[in-house]
């Protein structure tokens, strides 16, 4: 196990050799990408062609700066057939697709299932058939690492996901300890957890691969009650004061939620308190998802919300989902009343202040005071108890979560 956790940090430069081992020898610059069209590595070759502005096309540059292609050029390029050569593939330049340039896509296949693919732009004169058989082997070592590394991801995914959903603490120790062993001295380093949720996918293991998102120590989806699946990723810090690592890697996951169909609702992210060693791993997850709720019930707290910014947030996520459902205010949530329900609760968050609430709501001050005489007259409370004032707001942000 400790000798697979060294697979994601040294396959990355291993990568990058064979890909320039590949740009060498056919003298054409060459790019990696897995399966998904998720950039993993591109050499450049020194050439006077490879200095063309045109070999960066729209869909070249793409790649290379967001690190991953659109869903509509994968399925241009797959209808190439792509998916199920077992040699090179020409592709004649397309101006209308964003393809100015022809390229040889060499598929990278493990025994016999295609794990990604190495691109060549077209050069004069372009590689023998010898050269192209001398590449396709090295695509057959690149195909190797790939396997290797998927393997290790889903192993690490499996251990996550044994973490987050384990219902007994011997069991969630259990996952710790193996999830720990698998990570190696990663475990010891500063962490916090990102919620994307929903998450658009269409199984348990649909996630994106760890490469794809700088940072990243492990990922996998987890239940997201009948919204379908939510995201959790582990994403290391270079230090617990320092979020920023883990707040843009919750941005580049949200990006993919929003542009993919099949989501339950608008995607939210939630990022935890961060953490040190992997003991309160649970309980970060918690916090994670909390905070993702809560941008989801919030715009204020943006798309991307931390645990430690939403306020009182933190409490109501904790309560039961039946809370919001208090008898005093039954009637005021049901869609016939739901304006009075905004009145009340812009009421509530401008400290009863009329001026501000009237202003917010673009009313007169009679129209606000005739609204909260019914709010009162619906739910039995009096707006002048604190108590009453207090169950009232609480039940009315509860009820957006």
């Amino acid at each position: 196990m400790r000798q697979n956790a060294r697979v994601m940090s040294d396959s990355k430069d291993d990568y990058q050799e064979l890909v320039d081992e590949i740009s060498e020898l056919l003298g054409a610059p060459a790019t990696l990408e897995n399966r998904d069209f998720e950039l993993i590595a591109f050499g450049a070759y020194d050439s006077e062609g490879d200095l063309d502005p045109s070999a960066l096309d729209p869909v070249r540059t793409r790649s290379i700066l967001t690190r991953r292609s659109t869903a509509a050029v994968r399925a241009w390029f797959e209808g190439f057939g792509i998916t199920r050569a077992t040699g090179p593939v020409r592709i004649p330049p397309t101006p209308d697709a964003g393809v100015y340039r022809g390229r040889t896509c060499l598929p990278v296949r493990h025994r016999g299932v295609v794990l990604g693919y190495v691109w060549l732009l077209d050069t004069d004169p372009g590689p023998t058939d010898r050269q192209l058989a001398a590449a396709m082997e090295v695509t057959a070592r690149i195909g190797a690492l790939l396997a290797d590394e998927a393997q290790h991801g889903a192993d690490l995914s499996r251990e996550l996901r044994a973490v987050l959903t384990a219902e007994r603490d011997w069991q969630r120790d259990m996952a710790v300890a193996e999830l720990r062993t698998a990570l190696g001295s990663r475990a010891d380093t500063p962490h916090a957890v990102i919620c994307v949720a929903p998450w658009p996918s269409a199984g348990p293991d649909d996630a994106p691969s760890v490469r794809t998102v700088p940072g990243a120590t492990a990922l996998c989806t987890v239940p997201w009650g009948t919204a379908g699946q939510s995201l959790a990723l582990l994403v290391r810090l270079r230090s617990a004061d320092v979020l920023t690592p883990a707040t843009s890697a919750a941005g580049r996951l949200l990006e993919r939620a929003r542009g993919a169909s099949g989501a339950a609702g608008t995607p939210a992210a939630g990022l935890s308190a961060p953490r040190t060693g992997l003991a309160e791993l649970g309980a970060a997850w918690w916090e994670a998802s909390a905070a993702a709720r809560a941008a989801r019930a919030e715009t204020r707290f943006g798309p991307v919300a931390e645990w430690t910014s939403i306020g009182p947030f933190r409490l109501l996520t904790a309560l039961p989902p039946q809370s919001a459902h208090d008898p005093a205010v039954r009637v005021l949530l049901s869609p016939a009343h739901r304006e009075l329900a905004r009145t009340a609760e812009v009421y509530l968050d401008c400290a009863g202040q009329a001026g501000r609430v009237a202003a917010e709501l673009g009313i007169h001050r009679q129209t606000l005071y005739y609204r909260l005489s019914r709010v009162e007259q619906l739910t039995g409370l009096d707006l002048d108890d604190g108590e009453d004032r207090l169950l009232l707001h609480m039940a009315l942000k509860a009820y957006r979560l």
